[in-house]
């Protein structure tokens, strides 16, 4: 997958922005202000950081050499997806999927109507 089909598929989701908050190279995608997915601009093809529930984190690792552990995030929770090394999109865009679904089951259940959540 490459960086403009990650942005279109992430910008699908209800409530998602798009943003830079930490510098001009890394693109964040938050669903309700809360981050679900983020990535270098100059840099994607060394990963797309995306949540994940711990147990799977660990088994998705083990079966896919593209999986690694959540670069400069809680490694328990997140991972660090190599999307242009031969993963198929459809699977990308299912951890794209539950990193998003994670960070909505959080959210506040006033926020989630308010958003149409």
């Amino acid at each position: 997958m490459h960086i403009e089909a990650f942005r279109e598929y992430c910008l699908t989701k209800q409530a998602t922005t798009e943003e830079l908050p930490f510098d001009e190279d890394t693109l964040v995608f938050k669903v309700a202000g809360k981050m679900y997915a983020l990535c270098s601009i100059s840099e994607f093809e060394n990963g797309i950081a995306l949540k994940c529930d711990p147990e799977k984190a660990v088994a998705l690792r083990e079966q896919y050499p593209q999986v690694k552990p959540g670069y400069h995030m809680n490694k328990q929770h997140w991972n660090t997806v190599l999307p242009e090394a031969g993963l198929h999109d459809a699977l990308l865009q299912q951890m794209i999927d539950e990193s998003y679904a994670l960070v909505v089951a959080k959210l506040p259940l006033k926020v989630r109507r308010e958003h149409n959540l």
